[in-house]
């Protein structure tokens, strides 16, 4: 094909604050969920899991669970057919080991030991009550302050676990003030209002799963790899998810087994988690114990930031907290360390959870920093602006682009934080309440995955885009279409926008708030390929108005091409793919990181968030009161989204900061308040006032979009600001997360 020069028009769908696409199907009950689906003859199975975190199970009443009269199969180790592969078999960076009743092993407490298949979910679920097991249980480890203190291989994704700019402890000796403080986060569960679903239906080698999943086409090679049939015989679907937060990013260990219960019974079976069950097999956010020291100059200049942090994986596993990162990016300092070690303890892999490492490690950052202001008695914002990282700090690059004086700025004259008192305990409202401001600085990187996209284009003047994205709430339905209608040249009420089908081209993963980005390049480069297409046809058709208009190049809009420098002669689409003979014409399309630019430039999203508190003074009760964030995320496809996705960040800071937390009996390992009832989070009694600024941020260097992820920076800011709040309203620095009432009344001020 020659080279047309071709503009494509911008700013029709891009930049619009249109409502969600789904709306309607999911307020009317017509998004099809994967537990909604209920194919003929199906089963309903129910996971019989460990009540001890480590040992083995050494018998099963199979007899008792088999005499039920709703009970079709009993799964356990003795009887499960073998597998392809080898659930212990690490299969790249992505993959964990599993437990698919490999053997009586308990590796931690809430392990799946055997799956019932009964005709009711009831039956089921007696059923595997009825198996009444019993165990040889060995002692547990389930604190940071074990015996065994190693540095892991790696942190994260092969992160390393030690990194060093400059001379720290030297920066430190020198230092004119200092603080050294240690910073306690708990174990957390992910609790997407969707449990882990499975629907699977086999057809010979064949299977369609039903199944909430964040990456499709790591879901079909799992399933591939396990059970030794080919990829193109696996079918999953999965077009809406009630959440993810990264414990739907890899297909998980009860969702085989629900594949597993469908293959040996030979019909339909469904398999539903119940809350309880979310607490252990499908993934956490490990514990951590976080020491900074932090010195400065006479000016209140860093002078050195150490960051330590000690973490937890499972006996059997690795998959540790890389919870220094955000140390390295953040703020200005000639020398800054960070150190990694980590425990083994009886429990779950962890995993990835919303804002993996940057919101454990952003919450003990910023109450690090605010501790450092109020020793140099410097306003929180100041000490900030202070330290304010012209370039990336650890590696020396320049940003791709930061706007993050913009957002101090913003954020703080729209709370108000310029008549903020230094001194704590300084401010009462008028029923008495302590009342305090704190602020947090928000980071999370810019990532980028690879995804492949679909474009066609119809003889109607209608277009079609699909690419296997996944929404979870996000918007992807709403956004992806609105990036492939812009590249199309086309009003989105005339795209097809099809997602969430293994079937499609890959989307790659919707983690790291990179799916927007990943998929959205994609698409976009198809739609440009698709109106390359139609141009070449035009161009080189005698009897089209853009004949010979290569030199001069064409416009793509409201599904017509014109001349750039003549916009009265132009053609519909419709036209040039009649006069052409086509139904339809297609382009391919692929979304990707630049490695040069990645090269070049360190590549972040920023924010800043303002809290208020207010404090009982006789009770300690602690109430976050009004939030105010501003965020600066290069280009914004949809504001209404995005909007919706900081806030839903910010109210996740709140629940980090004085609500969630599993709480482990050290003695069995147990989760002991493995539901919504005992694991808080927020309710609408919890959140309080909060608004997000979205400010303007152009980046010419991040991607073809301009794009940077926003699900996951709102959390980095708003855990420390709730927490440096609350030492502004008493004057008690609490270090261990949530922040507790008994904590705060332990070092209650007397007057």
């Amino acid at each position: 094909m020659a080279e047309t020069a071709i503009q494509l028009r911008h700013g029709s769908s891009i930049g619009q604050p249109l409502t969600r696409r789904d709306g309607p199907l999911k307020v009317t009950g017509a998004a099809t969920y994967a537990a909604d689906n209920n194919p003929p003859g199906l089963l309903h199975a129910a996971l019989a899991v460990s009540t001890v975190a480590r040992g083995r199970v050494a018998s099963l009443d199979v007899a008792a669970a088999r005499a039920h009269p709703g009970v079709a199969e009993v799964i356990t180790p003795a009887n499960r057919p073998p597998l392809a592969a080898d659930p212990d078999e690490k299969t790249g960076p992505f993959s964990f080991r599993q437990e698919l009743l490999q053997n009586d092993t308990v590796r931690y407490a809430g392990q799946p030991i055997a799956i019932v298949v009964a005709e009711t979910l009831e039956a089921a679920t007696e059923g595997a009550r009825l198996l009444a097991p019993r165990y040889e249980a060995e002692p547990v480890l389930a604190e940071l302050d074990g015996p065994d203190v190693f540095t892991p291989a790696a942190i994260g994704v092969g992160n390393a676990p030690n990194m060093q700019h400059g001379d720290a402890e030297a920066g430190l000796a020198a230092a004119e003030s200092s603080i050294a403080a240690t910073y306690d986060t708990p174990a957390q569960y992910h609790n997407a209002m969707e449990p882990h679903a499975v629907v699977a239906a086999w057809d010979g080698d064949r299977v369609t799963v039903d199944t909430p999943s964040q990456g499709l086409a790591f879901a079909v090679m799992r399933i591939a790899g396990i059970f030794g049939i080919p990829p193109e015989n696996i079918h999953v679907r999965s077009p809406f998810l009630g959440g993810g937060f990264g414990s739907k990013g890899l297909i998980s260990g009860p969702q085989l087994l629900g594949i597993l219960a469908a293959r040996m019974v030979g019909r339909p079976v469904k398999l539903v988690l119940p809350r309880a069950q979310m607490y252990g097999p499908v993934g956490h956010r490990a514990p951590t114990r976080q020491t900074l020291r932090l010195g400065t100059d006479s000016k209140g200049a860093l002078t050195a930031i150490s960051h330590h942090v000690r973490t937890a994986s499972s006996r059997y596993d690795d998959f540790f907290e890389p919870a220094v990162g955000v140390t390295h990016s953040l703020y200005a300092a000639p020398a800054i360390e960070t150190t990694t070690d980590a425990v083994r303890l009886d429990t779950g892999t962890p995993t990835f959870m919303r804002a993996p490492g940057e919101a454990s490690g952003s919450i003990a950052l910023e109450s690090a920093m605010d501790e450092m202001a109020v020793a140099l008695g410097m306003d929180p914002l100041e000490f900030r602006l202070r330290n304010y990282a012209e370039v990336d700090p650890a590696s020396g690059k320049p940003f791709s682009s930061k706007a993050l004086r913009e957002c101090y700025a913003q954020g703080a004259a729209r709370f108000g934080w310029a008549g903020r008192p230094i001194a704590p305990r300084s401010m009462r409202d008028e029923n008495g309440l302590l009342v305090g401001w704190g602020m947090g600085t928000a980071t999370f990187p810019a990532l980028m995955f690879a995804a492949q996209a679909r474009a066609v284009l119809r003889r109607d003047g209608s277009g079609v885009a699909e690419t296997g994205a996944h929404d979870m709430g996000q918007g992807a339905w709403t956004a992806l279409a609105q990036i492939a209608a812009d590249s199309m040249g086309l009003d989105i009420d005339r795209i097809e926008f099809r997602a969430g089908d293994s079937r499609l081209p890959d989307a790659g993963i919707a983690g790291g708030s990179a799916h927007t980005a990943t998929a959205g390049a994609a698409l976009r480069s198809a739609g440009e390929e698709v109106v390359a297409k139609l141009a070449e046809l035009a161009m080189s058709d005698e009897r089209s108005p853009l004949f010979g208009a290569g030199n001069a190049g064409v416009v793509a809009r409201n599904g017509r091409l014109l001349r750039r420098d003549d916009e009265a002669r132009g053609e519909s689409y419709e036209s040039i793919l009649a006069r052409a003979g086509l139904e339809e014409i297609e382009g391919k399309g692929r979304g990707a990181a630049d490695p040069a630019a990645q090269e070049h430039y360190s590549m972040h999203a920023h924010g800043a968030v303002f809290a208020e508190v207010k404090v009982d003074p006789e009770l300690g009760q602690v109430r976050a009161t009004r939030l105010v964030g501003a965020f600066a995320a290069g280009t914004v496809i949809n504001p209404r989204l995005v909007n919706s996705q900081y806030l839903g960040g910010m109210i996740w800071g709140v629940s980090f900061a004085l609500h969630e937390a599993a709480v482990v009996d050290p003695r069995s390992g147990r989760v002991m308040n493995a539901n919504l009832a005992e694991y808080h989070v927020p309710v609408n009694a919890d959140v309080p006032s909060i608004e997000a600024i979205l400010v303007e941020e152009h980046d010419p260097h991040v991607n073809a979009l301009g794009v940077k992820g926003v699900g996951e920076i709102g959390i980095t800011g708003t855990a420390g600001a709730i927490a440096n709040a609350v030492w502004h309203a008493t004057g008690v620095r609490v270090r261990q997360f949530p922040v507790a009432i008994e904590a705060l009344i332990a070092d209650w001020p007397q007057s």
